[in-house]
Parts: structure tokens; sequence; C-alpha cells
């Protein structure tokens, strides 16, 4: 997946065919803010703009814009899978917090 980073905010890019153009989309909201441009320069401007307009149109209404992840993740797994990680996490000298977020960025990374 192809992302880009703005004032905190991530979008994924992908390339539309039937368009001729990059298209994007903010991620980790759940309000729907778009945008598009012919190169990657007008994709990074019209990414910027998306950002800057949304967070104006935020404040004009009044309304707290909603930001993206906070970082903190509760996750509900068996308590055999929570005994593995946490003696795989000891073993690697980490804290269970440290080894799962070096193991799942790798998970992503792929």
């Amino acid at each position: 997946m192809n992302t880009m980073t703005y004032r905190g905010y991530a979008a994924r890019v992908q390339y539309s065919e039937d368009d001729g153009c990059f298209v994007g989309r903010l991620v980790g909201i759940r309000d729907v803010v778009g945008f598009h441009g012919e190169s990657v320069s007008g994709l990074r401007a019209a990414f910027q703009e998306a950002v800057d307009d949304y967070l104006e149109t935020c404040e004009k209404i009044g309304q707290p814009p909603q930001r993206p992840y906070s970082g903190k993740l509760l996750l509900r797994v068996t308590p055999e899978l929570h005994a593995s990680v946490s003696a795989a996490a000891e073993v690697s000298g980490k804290s269970l917090s440290q080894w799962a977020t070096e193991t799942l960025g790798k998970a992503v990374q792929g």
C-alpha cells in the first residue's frame, strides 16, 4: 500500500487507470476526505490542501476534527497466546509493548 502523511494524518494512494490520475483518501478517521492529482507533486499538494481544508471546515462548523489513531491498541487473545507472546518478549529482553510494536511493524512492512 502506498501512503502519504501530513500534519499527523495518513492517506492511502492508488493510481486510477480509468481517470488517468492518482487518487487518495485519508485513513484512520471515519470522515471521508479524498483528493487526486496527475503527478506525485500534484498529489502531495492536493493531499495537504485536503487536510488543511478538512481542519478549517471542522473549525468553521464547530466540530472537532477526527484524529488519527491514538497509538493505544487493545487486543483480545487467548490466555495461551498471551502467555506465549509475553514469554517471547521476555526472552528478547523487551517489554510486551516493545515486542508487539516491533513484531507488528515487521508484519506490515512485508
